[in-house]
């Protein structure tokens, strides 16, 4: 601290000769300005050391502070390892970049910590994307109270919060629709995450009801639709690759052992084959697997192309990205599903012919 009085835009706009709010229009890039007198405004500014506008009085006077938090369901950690959340923030980035905001990254496990409720009170949000999150996310109610605008991508599920899905029932239905047309019945399901309380819910037919996060709700329902309610179902702690590894090992273990596995993701699907490897066991001759998202894979897989339902990851982001501007410009966005593909890739095949 040098005890000098801060230099401000009226002192830049008085030493390149123009008004106060030209100066700002020069800055900002938001309105017709020469090109000849931006330069002279900047020239002033470096002349004078003035890095730019006082971002706390700017918000201030727009009534916003240029921050939109992004809540993800899962540790970050663990979400900067999965490439579909990775895409996601990408599209919302674009989305939001393009209109001058700038994204902070909230604590999506609520659960584990005691915290983030508190935290949220305090933080100055202009909007709130809810990623994954379960249909009890704690921040929603805070978020409500204080009148921030929220989006919702693939959950929670709340009528108050505009939503962008994926058809997760009907994809989740391709998958297992084809399992059945090569000949599997004895199939098994390895799940993302059920709920985010640590405390795993009920197992069999009752599973299906005491799971809190809307995606994995719907795609245990696709599978019971196609397979029935007793399809066993192995819950994973995360959506990692060695989460699939671990439920794989415990599938194979089995009598019977499943002959093929519908995963909830690709890098569950991932871990599935990786186990099966190591097991001795040849995909797909003695077991195929399904995947779920259209992730590249060849780091993992080499020349094997996984089959999955491939989504449109970085859409879901840029889609919530225009509904965050709905909201900002006062408009409720409509409900959106964004359509999947299923593609059959070279880990499915026949069931194995049972041994005479």
């Amino acid at each position: 601290m040098t005890g000098r009085r801060r230099v401000t835009l009226a002192d830049v706009a008085a030493r390149a000769g123009v008004s106060r709010s030209t100066a700002s229009l020069a800055f900002s890039g938001a309105g017709p300005v020469a090109e000849a007198t931006r330069q002279r405004v900047l020239a002033a500014a470096a002349a004078l050391k003035y890095a730019g506008p006082d971002p706390l009085a700017r918000s201030l006077r727009q009534g916003r502070s240029g921050v939109v938090g992004v809540a993800i369901g899962d540790r970050l950690l663990d979400a900067f390892r999965d490439p579909v959340a990775v895409a996601l923030l990408d599209g919302m980035s674009e989305e939001l970049t393009a209109l001058g905001s700038a994204l902070l990254l909230l604590p999506g496990d609520a659960r584990r910590t005691a915290r983030p409720p508190g935290l949220l009170a305090g933080l100055p949000l202009d909007a709130l994307v809810c990623a994954g999150c379960d249909d009890q996310f704690p921040l929603i109610p805070v978020a409500l109270a204080r009148g921030i605008p929220m989006v919702a991508v693939e959950g929670p599920r709340h009528p108050d919060l505009p939503i962008v899905d994926i058809d997760h029932r009907g994809g989740t239905r391709q998958a297992a629709e084809h399992l059945v047309a090569l000949g599997h019945r004895e199939v098994a399901v390895v799940s993302l995450p059920l709920t985010a309380d640590p405390r795993r819910g009920p197992a069999g037919a009752d599973r299906l009801a005491s799971t809190t996060f809307a995606l994995c709700r719907e795609r245990l329902a696709a599978v019971a639709e196609v397979l029935g309610p007793e399809v066993p179902v192995i819950e994973t702690a995360a959506n990692l690759v060695e989460e699939g590894e671990t439920a794989a090992t415990t599938l194979l273990d089995r009598h019977p052992r499943p002959t093929a596995v519908l995963t909830q993701s690709d890098l569950l699907a991932i871990g599935v084959i990786r186990a099966a490897t190591k097991a001795g066991l040849r995909v797909p001759e003695d077991l195929s697997v399904v995947g779920f998202d259209g992730i590249d894979s060849a780091g993992w897989l080499g020349a094997e192309q996984l089959t999955t339902v491939v989504q449109p990851m970085q859409e879901k982001g840029h889609v919530a990205g225009r509904m965050v501007a709905d909201l900002l410009a006062g408009r409720r966005p409509a409900d959106i599903t964004l359509p999947v593909t299923f593609r059959v890739g070279t880990t499915t095949g026949p069931p194995p012919r049972a041994e005479p």
